[in-house]
């Protein structure tokens, strides 16, 4: 697997994401090399990564060392600008450091992980890895910069597009209000919202105006957060409806969850370290062959999982962000 360390030199001409990306959050150093090699000879060719998931140089590790014979050219790369680097000044070496830590030259796709920028937090630039988890610490929003706009965030991202560090840029977390806005003004504009989706927190009105918009829309938690899933909250692999219908179909839970995604003409992320749920996830190597068996569920069953809706989020930033919540 080979990732030259150079920048793009000509822009690609359309947006071509992959329907199902590898997440990974929680994918730890000793994980790294295994998983991506699995997912890479399975099929997997998007990976969704970030710096506040504390493993962008264990990825990169895993990627260089990898066996597959994918070239970089096939994959897709995702990462995030994480909330300290907002400032114009900072988003270009806030980028060139994922790219240090990830062993590439480019990034295939660069999101604003969350529209609310923190005090800048100074590192290393020359150094791959964080030495501690400042840059995701908002201290109870005490942290938060409210005077950063998201407009000159947005034309620094711009700039990278420019200057061919990144193929393409978008955003996460965006509620329709702020999406609208910068699409009013962005002379490159988004082409992804990265958000919560799953059948407990189906943000159809969201999803409805990025397709009217033109922006991808790309679901992080598509089946809940089994493994990071509080005390008290809700299981969704455990849904009696979901359990029926994929009961109904010979499959999983989970594959329901995902091809009603994709039926809602959303992309999702999906994580896991486990060869089965791997496979399972991407659709491939199922006992029904379900990516090619032409499964799809019936519109009774897609408003059966419609009447599930409950606006439940499992990544609550007001949780964080107390009173300087932009979600509340």
């Amino acid at each position: 697997f080979v990732l030259p360390m150079v920048a793009i030199r000509t822009l690609p001409t359309s947006f071509n994401l992959p329907k199902i990306g590898l997440g990974t959050l929680g994918i730890s150093p000793s994980e790294a090399r295994s998983t991506i090699n699995e997912s890479l000879s399975l099929g997997y060719r998007c990976f969704d990564a970030a710096p506040v998931y504390f493993n962008e140089k264990d990825i990169g590790d895993a990627f260089h060392e990898s066996t597959s014979p994918v070239p970089r050219t096939d994959v897709f790369i995702t990462s995030k600008l994480a909330c300290p680097f907002h400032k114009p000044q900072h988003v270009e070496p806030a980028l060139r450091k994922t790219l240090l830590d990830l062993r590439i030259g480019y990034l295939d796709l660069f999101l604003i992980h969350w529209p609310v920028a923190f005090n800048y937090v100074d590192f290393d630039p020359t150094m791959r890895g964080w030495p501690n988890e400042d840059i995701d610490e908002s201290n109870g929003g005490s942290n938060i910069d409210p005077t950063v706009s998201l407009r000159d965030t947005w034309e620094a991202m711009e700039s990278l597009v420019d200057k061919g560090l990144v193929k393409y840029i978008g955003v996460a977390n965006f509620p329709v209000i702020l999406l609208h806005d910068l699409l009013s003004y962005s002379r490159i504009p988004p082409v992804v919202n990265q958000v919560e989706i799953h059948p407990y927190n189906q943000q159809s009105k969201l999803l409805a105006y990025c397709k009217s918009r033109n922006v991808t829309v790309q679901a992080y938690s598509p089946l809940g957060m089994p493994s990071y899933k509080e005390s008290g909250e809700p299981d969704i692999l455990s849904d009696p409806v979901l359990k029926e219908i994929a009961d109904a179909h010979g499959i999983t839970v989970a594959q329901v969850c995902l091809q009603w995604s994709l039926q809602r003409d959303t992309h999702v992320i999906v994580k896991s370290s486990n060869k089965k749920h791997l496979e399972e996830n991407l659709m491939v190597g199922y006992k029904n062959e379900f990516a090619n068996s032409g499964i799809q569920l019936t519109s009774e069953e897609m408003e059966r999982i419609a009447s599930l809706d409950r606006s439940f989020r499992f990544t609550r930033p007001e949780d964080w962000w107390k009173d300087k919540a932009v979600f509340s």
